[in-house]
């Protein structure tokens, strides 16, 4: 499991709050899995329904919050997007796919630069949300079923 020792420690003291605080962090370009985040809070004996709810909301929420950083900024985003092989590959699916390469938003590493792309080539918000939200939620609990 890929956890920052801090992020563990947070977690452990803070719980739930945790959860949603760390979700939405994951889900912006810091390198953090979310999934392992909501593995490890229930490894160590957090309430499944709830953890699964913070992380939900807190992971949607910091993909809300690429989106708009992409929208509000732009164009100045690209060449650092550009610089990595994720950031460059998300550009390049959402250029070409539009709105459809969302449903790769749930993915590791892609994801999160194509939330990013989804802003700064303005797919309307409201189609935005309705793919990469369920996407993300989905992807939860799938990991609260199999692996509680």
């Amino acid at each position: 499991m890929d956890i920052s020792p801090w992020m563990l420690e947070f977690i452990n003291n803070y719980g739930i709050l945790a959860l949603f605080v760390t979700s939405f962090i994951a889900a912006t370009i810091v390198p953090a899995s979310s999934a392992a985040i909501l593995l490890a809070a229930l490894a160590a004996g957090a309430p499944p329904v709830p953890s699964l709810i913070a992380c939900s909301i807190g992971n949607s929420a910091g993909c809300a919050g690429n989106y708009w950083l992409g929208y509000l900024i732009g164009k100045p985003l690209i060449p650092r997007l550009e610089r990595s092989k994720s950031g460059r590959k998300a550009l390049e699916y959402t250029q070409k796919y539009g709105t459809w390469s969302l449903l790769v938003s749930w993915t590791p590493f892609l994801g999160d630069p194509i939330t990013i792309a989804a802003g700064i080539f303005r797919i309307p918000f409201l189609k935005f949300s309705m793919i990469v939200y369920p996407l993300r939620i989905v992807g939860y609990c799938i990991i609260v079923v199999f692996f509680v």
